[in-house]
């Protein structure tokens, strides 16, 4: 058995039960929260190589311009193969660790989905294992309708994922994004971290999406971040860096095959920065199973500080490099850095450190994306500039949105009433006003 194994012995395995395909959303992270583990603290403790260190204290905004929409890697220590809806402290422990920092650019949505629990990932078959990812991408999806129906207001958001979180957002974009112009215009990118993102061979595309690129240059919008950490070649059976990786079955039938590879994009490149990465991780210890791999991962206790945050003093590089069929970030230790260990065994590679070893220069991605973003031409709105006749006591106003981005939101006025109205760019929207008595024909104007 696996230290893996060996690690869940604890947690109860019972038989996979019929799930309700539809649920409530459930939101761990919502601004606005009052206990939201999405928005903390960003104070950081940075640690020197001489021992020396100090304390750096951003400021929180207070209203973000863009969104993120954060779903968490596989964490939950249930005992069934498929968790419930339930925030417990992994859930919470995970949002702090890999989402909290992106609230120093955006306003976090993260919603509970039923995963695939650790237990159904070491101990379920085949087939349960994909029953409980259909189950997940279910709630994800339906989450996701929900924000851009009532939360997103045509703003630009970013996906956030990593390993399970990462499949239910590939899943995602090729479902509700990959295919619909307008929400694809709301994509300021996806950072799909730790869950092979696959394109053609030599291509920025072409492989799980058509119409959705892997981020080429500082400051792109619209694409994708992608990466899966290792400090050595990947095995043969490794379960990412490689298309034809073996791992937790796929029920949706992502591309494979010798035509495809994995997608690395290089985080140095997207941030604009040189030299080691910026490794961020929190400053207490991380709870539980995945706790105790991270043990495993730093040969001890990982660094921590007293601050929310941490930048440790051992240092790191990271490049994109083609290995013996497979395509990976390759972490190499500067100077006199921990060797960082495989975990939970050399098929993993590094991937507990997938989002912390570089949240650094994914921050500042977003941060350079969100720039881009904002100052891509806003929507435009247009009325028709004739009379319009009224028809029994009403008016019906044509309202067009043209534009790079977002919705037509606004006041008209005809016939001395006046009427909001929400219109997503490159679509087109009758409004109707009930006009005050005696008006037999009116001009709309925009307030």
């Amino acid at each position: 058995m696996t230290r893996f194994g060996l690690l869940l012995v604890g947690l109860s395995f019972f038989g996979f039960a019929a799930t309700p395909a539809r649920a409530e959303t459930v939101w761990l992270c919502q601004p606005g929260a009052a206990d939201n583990p999405c928005r903390d603290s960003l104070d950081t403790t940075i640690q020197e190589a001489d021992g020396s260190s100090r304390v750096e204290r951003p400021q929180l905004p207070a209203d973000p311009e863009i969104d993120c929409f954060y779903v968490y890697p596989t964490v939950s220590e249930q005992p069934a193969p498929a968790a419930d809806k339930r925030i417990d402290a992994s859930l919470r422990a995970i949002a702090r660790y890999q989402a909290s920092r992106f609230s120093s650019q955006c306003r976090v949505y993260a919603p509970v989905y039923r995963q695939l629990t650790l237990a159904g990932l070491q101990a379920a078959s085949a087939e349960q294992q994909q029953a409980a990812q259909r189950v997940a991408f279910a709630d994800v999806r339906e989450a996701f309708l929900d924000y851009l129906k009532n939360f997103n207001a045509g703003r630009g958001v970013v996906l956030i994922g990593h390993s399970q979180g990462t499949r239910m957002l590939r899943a995602l974009v090729r479902a509700e994004v990959d295919k619909e112009p307008s929400v694809r215009r709301r994509l300021v990118s996806g950072l799909l971290l730790g869950q092979n993102v696959t394109v053609r061979k030599g291509e920025l595309g072409g492989g799980d999406f058509e119409n959705v690129p892997l981020c080429s240059k500082k400051g792109e919008t619209g694409c994708i971040v992608a990466w899966s950490a290792y400090g050595e070649t990947p095995p043969s059976n490794s379960r990412f860096s490689r298309p034809s990786a073996t791992g937790t079955p796929d029920p949706f039938e992502f591309p494979r095959g010798a035509a495809y590879e994995i997608a690395c994009t290089d985080p140095a490149m997207l941030s604009g920065r040189s030299g080691p990465l910026e490794s961020l991780l929190r400053g207490e210890s991380y709870p539980g199973v995945i706790g105790a791999l991270l043990v495993q991962t730093y040969g001890g206790p990982p660094p921590s500080a007293p601050t929310a945050w941490v930048r440790p003093a051992d240092r790191y590089t990271g490049r994109c490099e083609r290995l013996d069929g497979s395509h990976s970030l390759q972490i190499r230790q500067v100077g006199a850095a921990r060797k960082l260990n495989p975990s939970p065994d050399s098929t993993w590679g590094l991937h507990l450190t997938d989002v912390n070893i570089a949240l650094g220069e994914l921050v500042e991605i977003v941060r350079l994306q969100k720039e881009a973003y904002l100052a891509r031409p806003g929507p435009r709105t247009k009325v028709s500039a004739r009379k319009l006749r009224v028809r029994r006591g009403r008016v019906r106003v044509p309202v067009a949105c043209f534009g790079e981005q977002g919705v037509c939101e606004g006041t008209l006025r005809a016939g001395g009433r006046k009427a909001r109205f929400s219109v997503p760019t490159g679509t087109k929207k009758v409004v109707v006003l009930r006009v005050k008595r005696g008006v037999k024909r009116t001009k709309a104007k925009l307030l």
